[in-house]
């Protein structure tokens, strides 16, 4: 559930001042907001975000436990066996998909760049099966290099409960998001927001009586007469 509009009489400038109020208490709640996804390298964080698609975090940190063990560089992964990544990978869904993507954007990675992730997103978004939100993940938590903001279901979720987004698809929240932020908290921005999305703002029944940018919500009120 969103606000049709947000807050009706909420100016662009006055939003931006909320926001930077909502992100301050977030951080708060996150000091700490880095990807739950475990890796060593950038590489090992572009093969786990692939892999994080429609799947937890908690699963994908299992399955990589012993498959950066396997194939500990994107050479392996290029010469991997596609039936057997495909059991490999089995458990995190979407495997023959998510195999087909690992194999093609490794032999990207050694063909084009040496076998290294890129640290320009015009270059990674050509990768096969990496698109803005797996490189802005990559690029902000492997590199510390500021691309965008990170949209996934739990940003896309929070930013239109928050009224920061009327938009539905990934590309048009992340513009606004990026548009009412300053460039520099970015990756904040999307990492708490992910975080607040998991513990706090969930899909179903959200928390809204313990959260602590209920005040300055335009969705909790409408949350909060649900339950009563």
């Amino acid at each position: 559930m969103r606000p049709k509009r947000g807050r009706k009489s909420e100016t662009p400038a006055k939003r931006c001042g909320r926001a930077a109020k909502i992100l301050a208490r977030l951080r708060k709640d996150f000091p700490k907001p880095k990807t739950a996804l475990y890796h060593d390298n950038a590489s090992q964080l572009l093969i786990a975000t692939i892999l994080s698609a429609q799947c937890t975090d908690e699963r994908v940190n299992m399955v990589t436990k012993d498959l950066f063990k396997k194939y500990p560089s994107p050479k392996h992964f290029a010469e991997a066996r596609q039936a057997e990544l495909e059991q490999d990978i089995r458990s995190t869904g979407f495997y023959r998909m998510k195999t087909k993507s690992i194999i093609g954007c490794s032999r990207a990675l050694v063909e084009r760049h040496g076998g290294k992730v890129p640290k320009q997103i015009e270059d990674l978004v050509q990768l096969p099966g990496v698109g803005r939100k797996t490189a802005n993940v990559v690029l902000g938590q492997a590199y510390g290099i500021t691309s965008g903001v990170v949209v996934d279901t739990h940003v896309h979720r929070v930013a239109q409960r928050l009224g920061f987004t009327t938009g539905d698809d990934p590309e048009t929240i992340e513009q606004d998001l990026m548009g009412i932020f300053e460039k520099k908290v970015w990756i904040d921005v999307g990492s708490v927001l992910i975080l607040h999305g998991r513990r706090t703002c969930r899909a179903r029944n959200p928390k809204c009586p313990e959260c602590s940018v209920n005040d300055l919500c335009p969705s909790a009120k409408l949350f909060v007469k649900r339950t009563k």
